[in-house]
């Protein structure tokens, strides 16, 4: 499905102007989703997913004809989603609390779903670090109603973010945040950027992206800092280009920062923005969630 729509920039630095197409079209590639979410492309089988997080399913767009269709339903409330070393889908469950990865031979197999001997609240978002190692954000926003999840105290009592060994050992790697929700490594691994939705639950959390050094054993972090705060509603997912630039859903859309934390634009989208991913055989297109709809636009950037 496209509904071609005239595409709304905000230019904030000349920059920006450089990695825009003036003549893009913002195109509408599904709506009818309660609350669209996760979406990550799958290069070998060009396809796109995402999950409809209250409907309890998970969508998937054919690059090959454009259609869409179920992909699982139900799918244990899938939230945040990316691919491993060997192109397998990792996944966030909010109804499971767990994160689970997609073998090869279509079976599901939890890689994290306690820590200390207790059940996670509800894994967020997820990235693979290139040692294998897998890093998901843990609010309780899948544990705080039924409508994205199952309703249940948290048995660990903090929202933190965690690291899964490759040999399944999970560990705290960040602990200072109310909502830890979106994350992303700089395309270097030098550091960890995490988005902080604590707004949700604390009204003074001013939301914001706050980074983390990656230490040399490459396992930990050091200490973090704020790194930007949103205008307009808050910071959920957000990926990188492969320049550095930091490309974060926002209240009012997609909001584009520089290496150095400057805002350089916006893509203004008619929803609030939930999530984001690059797509396509030149990972130069963005899949863009947004509330009831998945929106799409090629810009002149690659993710990395």
């Amino acid at each position: 499905m496209t509904k071609p729509t005239t595409p709304l920039y905000e230019i904030s630095d000349a920059r920006f102007s450089g990695l825009i197409h003036s003549n893009a079209r913002l195109e509408t590639l599904w709506t009818g989703a309660r609350w669209c979410e996760g979406p990550v492309y799958s290069a070998a089988g060009k396809y796109l997913l995402w999950s409809d997080i209250p409907n309890d399913r998970l969508m998937r767009w054919d690059g090959t004809d454009g259609s869409v269709s179920v992909f699982e339903q139900p799918c244990l409330h899938q939230n945040g989603h990316t691919t491993d070393l060997e192109g397998r889908l990792v996944s966030c469950e909010h109804g499971g609390r767990a994160v689970s990865r997609i073998e090869h031979d279509g079976t599901r197999r939890v890689l994290a779903d306690r820590f200390d001997g207790k059940r996670l609240n509800s894994p967020n978002d997820v990235v693979v670090k290139s040692d294998g190692s897998i890093w998901f954000s843990d609010p309780t926003y899948g544990i705080d109603s039924d409508y994205e999840g199952h309703a249940a105290p948290s048995d660990i009592g903090a929202s933190q973010v965690y690291r899964c060994a490759p040999d399944g050992t999970v560990s705290v790697v960040v602990s200072d945040l109310v909502q830890p929700n979106g994350l992303a490594f700089s395309p270097d691994e030098t550091f960890l950027y995490v988005a902080d939705t604590g707004r949700t639950h604390v009204p003074d959390c001013a939301p914001k992206i706050r980074r983390y050094p990656v230490n040399p054993d490459g396992a930990s972090l050091g200490l973090g800092e704020d790194f930007v705060f949103s205008d307009c509603g808050l910071f959920d997912g957000f990926r990188f280009d492969a320049s550095g630039n930091i490309w974060s859903s926002a209240g009012d859309g997609v909001h584009c920062f520089s290496p150095e934390g400057n805002l350089l634009g916006k893509i203004l989208i008619p929803e609030v923005v939930s999530n984001l991913c690059f797509f396509g055989p030149n990972r130069n297109r963005l899949a863009i969630c947004a509330t009831t709809s998945v929106y799409s636009i090629y810009v002149n950037a690659k993710g990395c």
